[in-house]
């Protein structure tokens, strides 16, 4: 049986080393992991620093020139909105005070011409040639 047991000590030693072996590796894949990890965080972090910051600057820049930009045209659409509601009011009372004006000149001479039509059909039907009309009983 000593012979039994030398073999099952021996297979058991090999498993043994065997684990150690595959903690080791897991151990260095960790390790390498980690190395990559810094090295691709390096890598992004100098990326960041020497292109995306650069441009987000532009960006921003950009960004605050349109802000700009569309405040200037707001406020300037505003000015003009309000010059044309002023005019338009204007133009309003100017015809206003313009129809008034004709109607307050032209309603005697209106007046005058209605009351020569009355007078000169007033005088057309009461001259002899006017007879009334009898009523049909």
């Amino acid at each position: 049986m000593s012979g039994g047991l030398g073999t099952t000590n021996l297979l058991l030693g090999i498993m043994a080393a065997v684990s150690v072996l595959e903690a080791l590796l897991l151990v260095g894949i960790g390790v390498a992991g980690v190395i990559v990890y810094r090295r691709v965080m390096d890598l992004i972090n100098g990326l960041e620093t020497r292109q995306i910051a650069p441009a987000m600057a532009r960006v921003n820049a950009i960004l605050e020139d349109v802000k700009g930009v569309t405040t200037k045209v707001k406020e300037e659409t505003e000015r003009v909105d309000h010059a044309i509601r002023t005019t338009m009011d204007r133009v309003d009372d100017t015809a206003d005070r313009v129809r008034s004006n004709v109607r307050a000149k032209t309603s005697r001479v209106v007046g005058f011409i209605r009351g020569l039509r009355v007078a000169i059909e007033s005088m057309l039907h009461a001259g002899p040639h006017h007879q009334p009309h009898e009523s049909q009983t």
